[in-house]
């Protein structure tokens, strides 16, 4: 099948200043579809090269017209105002939103282009007509994913999970007991409740955007990290805390924060109001309040390095079997067969 990738991102490294997350899975998921014998054309700007200069040297094609493709696969992008709201050429302004426009008025209206939206943020409104037009199929990367879409997890490629190896991860040195790396879009109750607290007791780090920390005063704030710097951070740390949107927590959608962190070895503790957390690690990791939060930490300090802490790890690495970036592929390729449904019995009828 020839697919039609549309995403805001990038597949390397990238630049500093971004939000962009899908680094961390979005080209295992290509490659792992080219090795099945797919085609893909990326259908959004090559930010790659143009932003952060980085050549892919010709492994992947990009085009900014209308090829011919047998699908259209969108990471569903929204309006951010100030951003993409904006005339094309302002100061400012990113183009992702009106090139989504383009494609899906030329493939999935006009020419009935089977249409899979990826709605990794819980953007897509539940009354949107994409969730009921017969050739386009949302996907979610939740658990409970909204009624009519389908699950469609952050992939985390097989061969890290075969390397990872838990008696090196619990001898690894680690001068951070608490540590995290990501943005704060929506992330201040968890913060408070969880980590904030902790880091009052223990050393910690936090990397990435954080931009009304005032009533933080004693929490290190490192801003934004490169890409590759979210390792070395999680690779130091001891511990931890997954902490997610509120609209994340209700549906059991989980970041590739857990995965990125586990192959570092840092434990990930899990709010106990995330729905299904049980299923993302073990229950001696699942907490409750900030004292849970302390206690847990304490109790890590006191195995670190040992037999114990290796099984703790090990057992967490199992968890991560749920977003194997094999089944996540099988389930792509088993949506992308029901998005086609329909245009195939349309035209056979015709």
């Amino acid at each position: 099948m020839r697919i039609g990738y549309s995403f805001w991102g990038f597949l390397g490294n990238g630049i500093t200043d971004t939000p962009d997350g899908g680094r961390s899975h979005r080209r295992p998921l290509v490659d792992a579809l080219l090795a099945r014998g797919h085609e893909i054309v990326f259908l959004q700007a090559n930010r790659d090269l143009v932003e952060a200069d980085e050549d892919l040297g010709g492994a992947y094609a990009f085009n900014g017209g209308e090829p011919d493709i047998d699908a259209l696969f969108l990471e569903w992008r929204w309006a951010i105002t100030g951003r993409n709201t904006t005339p094309c050429g302002s100061e400012g302004h990113t183009c992702d939103l009106h090139r989504q426009a383009e494609l899906i008025t030329h493939y999935t209206v006009r020419r009935r282009t089977p249409t899979v939206i990826w709605d990794k943020d819980r953007k897509l409104r539940p009354e949107s007509l994409w969730r009921r037009a017969p050739q386009t199929v949302v996907c979610e990367a939740a658990l409970e994913p909204t009624p009519g879409a389908h699950r469609l997890l952050f992939p985390v490629d097989d061969r890290l999970l075969a390397q990872a190896d838990p008696v090196a991860l619990a001898a690894q040195p680690r001068d951070i007991v608490l540590g995290y790396v990501g943005n704060q879009y929506d992330r201040d109750e968890h913060f408070d409740r969880y980590f904030a607290p902790a880091a009052a007791r223990v050393d910690h780090v936090v990397g990435g955007k954080w931009t009304e920390t005032g009533r933080w005063p004693h929490v290190r704030f490192l801003g934004r990290l490169p890409f590759e710097a979210a390792h070395g951070v999680y690779g130091r740390s001891l511990a931890t805390v997954l902490m997610v949107p509120d609209r994340y927590a209700a549906v059991g959608q989980m970041t590739q924060r857990i995965f990125e962190a586990m192959l570092a070895g840092c434990l990930p503790l899990a709010p106990a109001d995330i729905l299904h957390a049980d299923r993302f690690v073990p229950k001696e990791l699942i907490v409750s309040s900030s004292s849970e939060v302390i206690e847990r930490l304490t109790h890590l300090q006191r195995i670190a390095g040992t037999q114990q802490h290796a099984n703790l790890i090990a057992t967490c690495l199992d968890r991560l079997d749920l977003f194997r970036l094999s089944r996540q592929v099988d389930a792509l390729e088993a949506v992308l067969d029901t998005a086609a449904g329909p245009v195939a019995v349309e035209r056979g009828a015709a």
